[in-house]
Protein backbone atom coordinates (compact mmCIF):
# COMPACT_ATOMS: atom_id res chain seq x y z
CA UNK A 1 0.00 0.00 0.00
CA UNK A 2 1.08 3.57 -0.74
CA UNK A 3 0.32 5.48 2.44
CA UNK A 4 -0.20 9.20 3.22
CA UNK A 5 3.03 11.18 3.04
CA UNK A 6 3.90 9.72 -0.35
CA UNK A 7 3.74 11.81 -3.53
CA UNK A 8 1.04 11.20 -6.14
CA UNK A 9 1.17 12.49 -9.71
CA UNK A 10 -1.68 13.73 -11.90
CA UNK A 11 -1.45 13.91 -15.69
CA UNK A 12 -3.81 16.72 -16.66
CA UNK A 13 -4.79 19.85 -14.83
CA UNK A 14 -8.52 20.40 -15.41
CA UNK A 15 -11.39 20.20 -12.96
CA UNK A 16 -11.21 16.41 -12.54
CA UNK A 17 -7.54 16.75 -11.65
CA UNK A 18 -8.34 19.57 -9.25
CA UNK A 19 -10.94 17.51 -7.38
CA UNK A 20 -8.48 14.61 -7.20
CA UNK A 21 -5.83 16.93 -5.76
CA UNK A 22 -8.27 18.14 -3.07
CA UNK A 23 -9.05 14.52 -2.11
CA UNK A 24 -5.38 13.44 -2.13
CA UNK A 25 -4.16 16.39 -0.07
CA UNK A 26 -7.03 15.95 2.41
CA UNK A 27 -5.86 12.36 2.88
CA UNK A 28 -2.29 13.53 3.54
CA UNK A 29 -0.54 12.94 0.23
CA UNK A 30 1.84 15.30 -1.53
CA UNK A 31 0.80 16.03 -5.14
CA UNK A 32 2.39 16.97 -8.47
CA UNK A 33 0.43 18.00 -11.58
CA UNK A 34 1.83 17.80 -15.10
CA UNK A 35 -0.07 20.17 -17.41
CA UNK A 36 1.26 22.75 -19.91
CA UNK A 37 -1.36 25.37 -18.96
CA UNK A 38 0.02 27.93 -16.45
CA UNK A 39 -3.59 28.59 -15.32
CA UNK A 40 -4.35 24.91 -14.78
CA UNK A 41 -7.07 24.60 -12.09
CA UNK A 42 -5.37 21.51 -10.64
CA UNK A 43 -1.85 22.89 -10.94
CA UNK A 44 -2.75 25.99 -8.95
CA UNK A 45 -3.60 23.96 -5.82
CA UNK A 46 -1.09 21.09 -6.11
CA UNK A 47 2.16 21.05 -4.15
CA UNK A 48 3.99 21.32 -7.45
CA UNK A 49 2.95 22.15 -11.02
CA UNK A 50 5.15 21.01 -13.90
CA UNK A 51 4.24 23.24 -16.85
CA UNK A 52 5.35 20.93 -19.64
CA UNK A 53 3.90 18.86 -22.44
CA UNK A 54 2.83 15.29 -21.66
CA UNK A 55 5.73 13.77 -23.58
CA UNK A 56 8.44 16.04 -22.17
CA UNK A 57 11.22 13.65 -21.05
CA UNK A 58 12.56 15.86 -18.26
CA UNK A 59 9.10 16.39 -16.75
CA UNK A 60 8.35 12.66 -16.97
CA UNK A 61 11.65 11.85 -15.27
CA UNK A 62 10.68 14.22 -12.43
CA UNK A 63 7.35 12.47 -12.03
CA UNK A 64 8.93 9.03 -12.18
CA UNK A 65 11.55 9.91 -9.57
CA UNK A 66 9.25 11.70 -7.12
CA UNK A 67 5.90 9.89 -7.40
CA UNK A 68 4.92 6.58 -5.88
CA UNK A 69 1.91 6.46 -8.24
CA UNK A 70 0.54 8.45 -11.18
CA UNK A 71 -2.98 8.72 -12.58
CA UNK A 72 -4.81 10.71 -15.27
CA UNK A 73 -7.80 13.01 -15.46
CA UNK A 74 -8.54 12.69 -19.18
CA UNK A 75 -8.12 9.97 -21.76
CA UNK A 76 -5.93 11.69 -24.34
CA UNK A 77 -2.63 11.20 -22.54
CA UNK A 78 -0.24 9.43 -24.96
CA UNK A 79 0.13 5.72 -24.21
CA UNK A 80 3.91 6.12 -24.56
CA UNK A 81 3.85 8.52 -21.60
CA UNK A 82 2.04 5.98 -19.42
CA UNK A 83 4.38 3.18 -20.51
CA UNK A 84 7.45 5.27 -19.69
CA UNK A 85 6.18 6.13 -16.22
CA UNK A 86 5.06 2.54 -15.52
CA UNK A 87 8.71 1.42 -15.64
CA UNK A 88 9.36 3.41 -12.46
CA UNK A 89 6.11 3.78 -10.49
CA UNK A 90 2.50 2.61 -10.27
CA UNK A 91 0.39 3.93 -13.18
CA UNK A 92 -3.38 3.69 -12.86
CA UNK A 93 -5.13 3.11 -15.22
CA UNK A 94 -2.67 1.30 -17.48
CA UNK A 95 -1.75 2.34 -21.01
CA UNK A 96 -3.70 -0.43 -22.77
CA UNK A 97 -7.00 0.53 -21.13
CA UNK A 98 -6.43 4.22 -21.88
CA UNK A 99 -5.40 3.54 -25.48
CA UNK A 100 -8.55 1.48 -26.01
CA UNK A 101 -10.91 4.11 -24.63
CA UNK A 102 -9.28 7.22 -26.10
CA UNK A 103 -10.13 6.16 -29.65
CA UNK A 104 -13.76 5.48 -30.61
CA UNK A 105 -12.75 2.98 -33.28
CA UNK A 106 -10.69 0.95 -30.78
CA UNK A 107 -13.42 1.28 -28.14
CA UNK A 108 -16.21 0.11 -30.44
CA UNK A 109 -14.04 -2.77 -31.64
CA UNK A 110 -13.39 -3.79 -28.02
CA UNK A 111 -17.11 -3.68 -27.18
CA UNK A 112 -18.10 -5.63 -30.29
CA UNK A 113 -15.39 -8.27 -29.84
CA UNK A 114 -16.42 -8.88 -26.22
CA UNK A 115 -20.13 -9.07 -26.96
CA UNK A 116 -21.29 -5.86 -25.30
CA UNK A 117 -24.43 -4.37 -26.93
CA UNK A 118 -24.16 -0.98 -28.66
CA UNK A 119 -26.09 1.13 -31.14
CA UNK A 120 -25.35 0.07 -34.75
CA UNK A 121 -22.05 1.54 -35.98
CA UNK A 122 -19.54 1.47 -38.82
CA UNK A 123 -16.02 2.86 -39.20
CA UNK A 124 -15.22 5.66 -41.64
CA UNK A 125 -11.70 6.25 -42.96
CA UNK A 126 -12.47 7.06 -46.61
CA UNK A 127 -15.29 8.53 -48.66
CA UNK A 128 -16.32 5.09 -49.88
CA UNK A 129 -16.38 3.91 -46.24
CA UNK A 130 -18.81 6.72 -45.44
CA UNK A 131 -21.14 5.86 -48.32
CA UNK A 132 -21.08 2.16 -47.39
CA UNK A 133 -21.53 2.98 -43.69
CA UNK A 134 -24.60 5.09 -44.34
CA UNK A 135 -26.19 2.30 -46.38
CA UNK A 136 -25.55 -0.06 -43.46
CA UNK A 137 -26.64 2.28 -40.65
CA UNK A 138 -29.49 4.19 -42.36
CA UNK A 139 -30.75 7.56 -41.14
CA UNK A 140 -30.76 9.28 -38.80
CA UNK A 141 -27.10 8.80 -37.88
CA UNK A 142 -24.38 10.59 -35.93
CA UNK A 143 -20.84 10.99 -37.24
CA UNK A 144 -18.25 11.09 -34.43
CA UNK A 145 -14.55 11.78 -34.81
CA UNK A 146 -12.54 8.87 -33.42
CA UNK A 147 -10.27 10.98 -31.19
CA UNK A 148 -10.48 14.19 -29.14
CA UNK A 149 -14.25 14.55 -29.27
CA UNK A 150 -16.10 15.30 -26.03
CA UNK A 151 -19.15 17.20 -24.73
CA UNK A 152 -20.77 17.16 -28.15
CA UNK A 153 -17.62 18.39 -29.94
CA UNK A 154 -16.38 16.48 -32.96
CA UNK A 155 -19.77 15.03 -33.86
CA UNK A 156 -22.65 15.88 -36.16
CA UNK A 157 -26.08 14.48 -36.97
CA UNK A 158 -26.75 13.50 -40.56
CA UNK A 159 -30.04 12.69 -42.32
CA UNK A 160 -28.36 11.50 -45.53
CA UNK A 161 -24.98 10.79 -47.13
CA UNK A 162 -24.65 14.37 -48.39
CA UNK A 163 -24.94 15.80 -44.85
CA UNK A 164 -22.54 13.15 -43.58
CA UNK A 165 -19.96 14.07 -46.25
CA UNK A 166 -20.20 17.77 -45.37
CA UNK A 167 -19.71 16.92 -41.68
CA UNK A 168 -16.77 14.63 -42.46
CA UNK A 169 -15.07 17.38 -44.48
CA UNK A 170 -15.63 19.77 -41.55
CA UNK A 171 -13.85 17.19 -39.37
CA UNK A 172 -10.89 17.36 -41.80
CA UNK A 173 -11.59 13.80 -42.95
CA UNK A 174 -10.31 12.35 -39.70
CA UNK A 175 -11.15 8.70 -38.98
CA UNK A 176 -14.70 8.55 -37.60
CA UNK A 177 -17.43 6.28 -36.35
CA UNK A 178 -20.90 6.52 -37.87
CA UNK A 179 -23.52 5.52 -35.29
CA UNK A 180 -27.19 4.88 -35.76
CA UNK A 181 -29.34 7.23 -33.68
CA UNK A 182 -31.49 5.00 -31.48
CA UNK A 183 -34.77 6.00 -29.79
CA UNK A 184 -33.97 6.81 -26.16
CA UNK A 185 -35.95 5.96 -23.05
CA UNK A 186 -33.22 7.61 -20.97
CA UNK A 187 -29.44 7.72 -20.44
CA UNK A 188 -27.70 6.30 -17.37
CA UNK A 189 -24.15 5.78 -16.18
CA UNK A 190 -22.26 3.52 -13.81
CA UNK A 191 -19.23 4.76 -11.88
CA UNK A 192 -17.10 1.99 -10.41
CA UNK A 193 -13.66 1.41 -8.99
CA UNK A 194 -11.46 -1.66 -9.40
CA UNK A 195 -8.45 -2.20 -7.19
CA UNK A 196 -5.09 -3.81 -7.84
CA UNK A 197 -6.41 -6.91 -6.03
CA UNK A 198 -9.48 -7.06 -8.37
CA UNK A 199 -11.77 -5.71 -5.62
CA UNK A 200 -14.80 -3.89 -7.10
CA UNK A 201 -16.83 -1.01 -5.67
CA UNK A 202 -19.84 0.19 -7.67
CA UNK A 203 -21.78 3.41 -7.14
CA UNK A 204 -25.57 3.76 -7.52
CA UNK A 205 -26.81 4.13 -11.09
CA UNK A 206 -27.23 7.79 -12.14
CA UNK A 207 -29.77 9.09 -14.67
CA UNK A 208 -28.50 11.80 -17.02
CA UNK A 209 -30.00 14.53 -19.20
CA UNK A 210 -27.97 16.45 -21.78
CA UNK A 211 -28.34 19.85 -23.45
CA UNK A 212 -26.39 20.70 -26.62
CA UNK A 213 -24.22 17.63 -26.16
CA UNK A 214 -23.15 18.55 -22.61
CA UNK A 215 -24.37 16.83 -19.45
CA UNK A 216 -26.97 19.11 -17.90
CA UNK A 217 -28.34 17.28 -14.86
CA UNK A 218 -27.68 13.96 -13.13
CA UNK A 219 -30.24 12.46 -10.75
CA UNK A 220 -29.53 9.64 -8.28
CA UNK A 221 -30.93 7.08 -7.77
CA UNK A 222 -32.01 6.52 -11.37
CA UNK A 223 -35.71 5.92 -12.03
CA UNK A 224 -35.24 2.65 -13.90
CA UNK A 225 -36.17 -0.92 -13.00
CA UNK A 226 -34.12 -2.89 -10.47
CA UNK A 227 -33.40 -5.45 -13.18
CA UNK A 228 -31.85 -2.85 -15.50
CA UNK A 229 -29.86 -1.38 -12.61
CA UNK A 230 -28.27 -4.73 -11.81
CA UNK A 231 -27.68 -5.48 -15.49
CA UNK A 232 -25.92 -2.12 -16.01
CA UNK A 233 -23.71 -2.65 -12.96
CA UNK A 234 -22.85 -6.19 -14.01
CA UNK A 235 -22.01 -5.11 -17.56
CA UNK A 236 -19.80 -2.24 -16.32
CA UNK A 237 -17.92 -4.62 -14.03
CA UNK A 238 -17.34 -7.05 -16.89
CA UNK A 239 -15.98 -4.21 -19.03
CA UNK A 240 -13.54 -3.26 -16.25
CA UNK A 241 -12.35 -6.86 -15.99
CA UNK A 242 -11.90 -7.25 -19.77
CA UNK A 243 -9.88 -4.00 -19.83
CA UNK A 244 -7.79 -5.23 -16.87
CA UNK A 245 -8.67 -1.85 -15.43
CA UNK A 246 -7.36 -0.40 -12.15
CA UNK A 247 -8.85 2.90 -11.00
CA UNK A 248 -12.17 4.71 -11.36
CA UNK A 249 -14.12 3.95 -14.54
CA UNK A 250 -17.36 5.35 -15.96
CA UNK A 251 -19.59 3.49 -18.40
CA UNK A 252 -22.38 5.44 -20.10
CA UNK A 253 -25.46 3.57 -21.33
CA UNK A 254 -28.42 4.33 -23.55
CA UNK A 255 -31.68 2.63 -22.60
CA UNK A 256 -33.62 2.06 -25.82
CA UNK A 257 -36.94 0.19 -25.79
CA UNK A 258 -36.02 -1.12 -22.35
CA UNK A 259 -32.65 -2.47 -23.52
CA UNK A 260 -29.19 -1.38 -22.36
CA UNK A 261 -26.69 -0.24 -25.00
CA UNK A 262 -23.14 0.83 -24.12
CA UNK A 263 -22.52 4.36 -25.36
CA UNK A 264 -19.03 5.30 -24.13
CA UNK A 265 -16.36 4.31 -21.61
CA UNK A 266 -14.41 6.96 -19.68
CA UNK A 267 -11.16 5.78 -18.03
CA UNK A 268 -11.38 8.27 -15.15
CA UNK A 269 -13.83 9.88 -12.75
CA UNK A 270 -16.81 11.28 -14.62
CA UNK A 271 -19.02 14.34 -14.65
CA UNK A 272 -22.05 12.18 -13.80
CA UNK A 273 -20.25 10.99 -10.65
CA UNK A 274 -19.76 14.43 -9.08
CA UNK A 275 -22.79 13.82 -6.86
CA UNK A 276 -20.61 11.34 -4.92
CA UNK A 277 -18.71 14.26 -3.37
CA UNK A 278 -21.77 15.26 -1.33
CA UNK A 279 -24.11 12.27 -1.37
CA UNK A 280 -21.93 9.16 -0.84
CA UNK A 281 -19.74 7.80 1.94
CA UNK A 282 -16.73 7.91 -0.42
CA UNK A 283 -16.37 10.34 -3.32
CA UNK A 284 -15.19 9.12 -6.71
CA UNK A 285 -12.02 11.19 -6.21
CA UNK A 286 -11.12 9.64 -2.85
CA UNK A 287 -11.82 6.32 -4.54
CA UNK A 288 -9.34 7.22 -7.28
CA UNK A 289 -6.69 7.80 -4.62
CA UNK A 290 -7.55 4.54 -2.88
CA UNK A 291 -7.41 2.47 -6.07
CA UNK A 292 -4.05 3.82 -7.28
CA UNK A 293 -2.50 3.46 -3.82
CA UNK A 294 -3.60 -0.13 -3.30
CA UNK A 295 -5.81 0.82 -0.34
CA UNK A 296 -9.10 -0.94 0.42
CA UNK A 297 -11.84 0.67 -1.69
CA UNK A 298 -14.25 2.97 0.10
CA UNK A 299 -17.95 2.47 0.80
CA UNK A 300 -20.05 3.63 -2.18
CA UNK A 301 -23.32 3.80 -0.23
CA UNK A 302 -25.70 6.65 -1.14
CA UNK A 303 -26.40 8.71 1.98
CA UNK A 304 -29.02 10.91 0.31
CA UNK A 305 -30.83 11.13 -3.03
CA UNK A 306 -29.23 13.90 -5.09
CA UNK A 307 -29.34 15.95 -8.27
CA UNK A 308 -26.22 17.51 -9.80
CA UNK A 309 -26.31 20.40 -12.31
CA UNK A 310 -23.39 21.63 -14.42
CA UNK A 311 -22.55 25.34 -14.39
CA UNK A 312 -21.44 26.43 -17.86
CA UNK A 313 -19.58 29.53 -19.00
CA UNK A 314 -22.77 30.91 -20.57
CA UNK A 315 -23.83 31.98 -17.06
CA UNK A 316 -21.04 34.58 -16.99
CA UNK A 317 -22.31 36.55 -20.01
CA UNK A 318 -23.51 39.40 -17.78
CA UNK A 319 -20.78 39.14 -15.16
CA UNK A 320 -20.45 36.97 -12.07
CA UNK A 321 -23.49 34.72 -11.60
CA UNK A 322 -25.81 35.26 -8.64
CA UNK A 323 -24.40 32.61 -6.34
CA UNK A 324 -26.89 33.53 -3.63
CA UNK A 325 -29.50 31.66 -5.67
CA UNK A 326 -27.61 28.45 -4.86
CA UNK A 327 -26.25 29.31 -1.44
CA UNK A 328 -29.61 30.31 0.01
CA UNK A 329 -30.70 26.69 -0.25
CA UNK A 330 -29.55 24.74 2.84
CA UNK A 331 -29.53 21.50 0.82
CA UNK A 332 -27.41 22.77 -2.10
CA UNK A 333 -23.63 22.37 -2.38
CA UNK A 334 -21.66 24.67 -4.71
CA UNK A 335 -18.39 23.58 -6.36
CA UNK A 336 -16.42 26.01 -8.56
CA UNK A 337 -13.39 24.85 -10.53
CA UNK A 338 -11.14 27.92 -10.39
CA UNK A 339 -11.06 28.51 -14.15
CA UNK A 340 -10.00 32.04 -15.07
CA UNK A 341 -11.91 32.37 -18.36
CA UNK A 342 -15.61 31.61 -18.82
CA UNK A 343 -16.59 30.54 -22.34
CA UNK A 344 -19.95 29.34 -23.66
CA UNK A 345 -20.30 25.61 -23.05
CA UNK A 346 -17.24 25.43 -20.80
CA UNK A 347 -17.73 23.60 -17.50
CA UNK A 348 -16.99 26.12 -14.77
CA UNK A 349 -18.48 24.30 -11.79
CA UNK A 350 -21.48 22.37 -10.56
CA UNK A 351 -23.92 22.26 -7.68
CA UNK A 352 -25.61 19.32 -6.01
CA UNK A 353 -28.97 19.33 -4.25
CA UNK A 354 -29.74 16.75 -1.56
CA UNK A 355 -33.27 15.72 -0.57
CA UNK A 356 -35.31 12.87 0.83
CA UNK A 357 -36.27 11.65 -2.67
CA UNK A 358 -34.68 11.87 -6.11
CA UNK A 359 -37.70 13.81 -7.41
CA UNK A 360 -37.40 16.41 -4.63
CA UNK A 361 -33.68 16.81 -5.33
CA UNK A 362 -34.35 17.22 -9.06
CA UNK A 363 -37.10 19.78 -8.49
CA UNK A 364 -34.87 21.83 -6.19
CA UNK A 365 -31.98 21.67 -8.66
CA UNK A 366 -34.18 22.76 -11.59
CA UNK A 367 -35.69 25.61 -9.55
CA UNK A 368 -32.21 26.94 -8.78
CA UNK A 369 -31.18 26.48 -12.41
CA UNK A 370 -34.14 28.57 -13.55
CA UNK A 371 -33.36 31.30 -11.01
CA UNK A 372 -29.76 31.41 -12.23
CA UNK A 373 -30.98 31.85 -15.79
CA UNK A 374 -29.20 28.77 -17.16
CA UNK A 375 -30.85 26.58 -19.80
CA UNK A 376 -33.38 24.14 -18.32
Amino acid sequence: MILPGATLGMLGGGQLGRMFIVAARTMGYRTIVLDPDPQSPAGRIADEHLMSEYEDPQALDRLANECAAVTTEFENIPASTLDRLARHCVVSPGSLAVATTQNRIYEKTFLRDHGFPTAPFAFVQSESDLVDAFEKINSPAILKVSRFGYDGKGQAKAKDVREALVAWNDMKREPCVLEGQVPLDTEVSVILARGIDNEMAVYPLSENSHANGVLDITVVPASVSPGLIEEAKSMACRIAVQLDYVGVLAVEFFISHGRLLVNEIAPRPHNSGHYTMDACVTSQFEQQVRAMCGLPLGDTRLLSPAAMVNLLGDLWKDGEPRWEQILKSPRAKLHLYGKREARPGRKMGHYTCLASTAMEARDEALKIQQELGQHC
